[in-house]
């Protein structure tokens, strides 16, 4: 239990408020719940969350020390009240998560709270399974990104040796990640490869796509294969052999059929045609295609995974 005693300066404030601005990690659901219960109380009794402070209330909170902490990039997770996870698979080592499109997978400029890890450590912190409070806790990290607007299987390490041999078998191709997406117009060939080189303007935050070497340029290959056609719109599955920033939809705008909703490589006019203001790309196929042994995740090995509900794919080809 911590008190704090109210001063000239926060006279006059609602209890919730107060509450709020003293201790900002804690969730505005999980106060209001801790008000009903009596955990947080006024000169030690029950309180209503719109009872005005006066000078000299004393606050007695019941609270756990984590709440009292100033939020930093390590404990933001603590703002999460009830974490939104769809989980595709779990066990002891492995979470693997269905992103929702729209959803970042770490803080940036735009947000810095409501982000996928941050859900998913929230999940395990109140599971009580991780606390970065206990000695030589190891965060629970991604092993893999997906843009803020493509939706699907993201896999994140609960201890720092899955992580290690997850990262090694992304580095050696030992994950084989499948992608849907709709193009605009039908993929000539319908089944092929893009090769080339990728160059990031950092600046632009945008990829270009170049056929010969270029310095500071990344070799990007992606498997493609047309499954269906419907009108101006195809249904494609996409494999990377190499995983680079925008790599299918800046291969795909290369072959003259971009993402349908791609705003930043697509068409703008069929865009609006269709309402569409996000890319239509889905991780949505794992499979651990392990070649050599995998240590503590060998039990993975030859075991897929399939996202199965596609919203872009019920819409349009269902």
């Amino acid at each position: 239990m911590r008190e704090i005693t109210i001063q000239k300066n926060d006279a006059g404030q609602r209890l919730d408020r107060f509450v709020a601005k003293a201790l900002p990690l804690l969730p505005p659901a999980l106060m209001q719940k801790y008000i009903r219960l009596k955990r947080i109380k006024v000169n030690g009794k029950g309180s209503q969350r719109d009872v005005r402070l006066a000078e000299g209330d004393i606050l007695q909170l019941y609270i756990n020390d984590e709440f009292f902490d100033q939020p930093t990039e390590e404990n933001r997770f603590l703002s999460i009240f009830k974490p939104q996870l769809d989980i595709v698979y779990e066990d002891d080592n492995l979470l693997l998560v269905n992103k929702r499109p729209g959803l970042v997978v770490h803080a940036d400029e735009t947000e810095k709270v409501n982000t996928l890890v941050n859900h998913i450590q929230a999940y395990l912190y109140q599971k009580k399974e991780w606390s970065p409070k206990w000695e030589n806790s190891f965060a629970p990290a991604l092993c893999n990104r997906i843009d803020r607007n493509t939706g699907g299987i993201v896999i994140a390490a609960k201890n720092a040796e899955a992580l290690r041999i997850i990262n090694d078998k992304i580095r050696d191709h030992e994950l084989r990640k499948s992608y849907l997406c709709v193009t605009i117009g039908r993929p000539k060939p319908a089944e092929g490869k893009v090769e080339g080189f990728l160059l990031k303007d950092e600046k632009k935050k945008e990829v270009s796509f170049y056929r010969k070497p270029v310095p500071g340029g990344k070799k990007a290959i992606t498997f493609y294969k047309t499954l269906e056609t419907r009108g101006q719109l195809s249904l494609v599955e996409c494999e990377l052999l190499t995983g680079r920033t925008h790599q299918i939809r800046v291969s795909m705008a290369e072959l003259g059929h971009p993402l349908l909703g791609d705003g930043k490589y697509g068409n703008g006019q069929i865009n609006r045609k269709y309402g569409e203001t996000r890319q239509a790309l889905y991780s949505y196929r794992l499979a651990f295609d392990f070649t050599t042994d995998a240590g503590a995740l060998e039990y993975l090995r030859g075991k897929v995974f399939i996202v199965s509900d596609i919203p872009f794919q019920k819409k349009y080809f269902s």
